[in-house]
């Protein structure tokens, strides 16, 4: 069991990051094709944007639009199905609000490839910045334990995230990684095209040519 003593026991005790910093530090991590499954919303907004290279956006993310809630289950069957990937979910707190069942489905699973990345500003910021019950003191971290994901925890800050994102890529999981984040505005926005973001994706994994 990994020891997390060391990174912060509630919310309140995590720096507020910039969203689409930490994205773009999480993209800079990967090395070895992982998935990463964005969640609707601005968390989807930043992968989009952090995913741009010299050669093309990286085929191996997929951005869900108009489903709140499904990145974690997305992302569980990702892992279950290729099971030597590392996979990733970005979600935000309203969504995860609305799915916790996800997370003790994911514990009874296990999937030792999994890491649930929980992007927390405390509101539904898309659609016009209503309240969260994480505002109203909701911990996602501590959900997450409760619901049998022992490898749960706050990021400090932005060198713990990194940190946090490289044990979950060389160790066993599943993890969750809570990042406290502003409620700044995307840089871009994802194209909205399901069927290219699918084929693209479903190519990035190996399972359509």
């Amino acid at each position: 069991m990994a020891n997390l003593a060391n990174h912060p026991a509630t919310r309140d005790q995590a720096k507020v990051m910039n969203r689409f910093e930490i994205t773009r530090r999480l993209v800079s991590l990967l090395k070895q094709d992982e998935a990463v499954i964005g969640g609707i919303g601005y968390t989807n907004f930043d992968l989009w944007a952090a995913s741009e290279t010299p050669s093309g956006r990286r085929q191996q993310n997929f951005y869900m639009l108009g489903s709140m809630g499904l990145a974690v289950p997305i992302a569980l069957g990702v892992a279950i199905a290729q099971p030597t990937r590392k996979t990733f979910a970005l979600e935000g707190d309203g969504s995860i609000l609305m799915q916790l069942g996800a997370l003790s489905t994911v514990a009874a699973r296990a999937p030792k490839n999994l890491c649930i990345v929980i992007m927390d500003n405390g509101t539904y910021q898309i659609t016009g910045g209503q309240m969260t019950m994480t505002a109203r003191g909701a911990d996602i971290v501590g959900i997450a334990r409760a619901s049998g994901l022992a490898q749960s925890a706050w990021a400090a800050d932005e060198d713990a995230f990194a940190e946090l994102v490289g044990r979950a890529l060389k160790e066993d999981g599943p993890w969750l990684i809570g990042c406290r984040i502003d409620t700044g505005k995307p840089v871009d926005t994802t194209e909205r095209d399901p069927s290219r973001i699918r084929d693209q994706f479903m190519r990035g994994l190996g399972v359509r040519k």
